[in-house]
This record gives structure tokens, sequence and C-alpha cells, in this order.
């Protein structure tokens, strides 16, 4: 009998139960798929966090740290800071306007 603390013969293991064509069909082990049935699903839940707590929430974590650098005179992390500040800030408010118009439709 195998050891069963051997974690090659675990892996083997699982990997054979991975490719194995009988369990690939199982709904259970299936990948999700982004279909239609599921966006129709998305689009009916309401988003939790407001576009203001998101943007609040970046503003705090980034001032935060700011003020660290600040607090140590790094001028460099500083202008780093404030450079990946605004870059986030923009990323989020295009999410955030994809989420809107995903919302609205």
């Amino acid at each position: 009998m195998p050891n069963p603390l051997d974690p090659r013969r675990f892996l083997l293991d699982t990997a054979k139960r991975l490719f194995d064509d009988e369990v690939m069909g199982t709904a259970a082990d299936a990948p999700p798929r982004l279909t239609g049935q599921a966006l129709q699903s998305l689009h009916s839940l309401r988003m939790s966090r407001s576009r203001d707590k998101i943007l609040e929430n970046l503003d705090e974590m980034y001032r935060e740290a700011f003020e660290r650098a600040q607090t140590t005179g790094d001028s460099s992390q500083m202008a780093t800071l404030d450079f990946a500040y605004r870059r986030e800030q923009l990323y989020f408010e295009i999410l955030l306007d994809i989420r809107d118009a995903m919302e609205r439709r």
C-alpha cells in the first residue's frame, strides 16, 4: 500500500482525478463559464460599494503611505506615491464607469 503522506503520490493521484474523463464531466469540477445566463445573473446584482466609498478608501490608503514617506523625508517615494495614486484613481474611475454602464443595461 502506498504511503498516504508521499507528496509525489498525492500529486499523481490528484492529476489523475483532474484529467480523468469521467470526472471532468461533472458539474462540480467544471470550470466556471461567462455565459449569457451568468451575465444576466450579474446584471441583477447591485454592487455593494458606492463610487465615493471606493475612491475614499483609495485616497485614505495613499494618504497614509504619503504621510509616512513625508515623515521620513523620502521625496522620491512621495513622487512615486503621487503618480501611483493618480494612475490608480484613473483606473478605478474607468472601472466604475464600466460598472455603472453595466448596471444601467
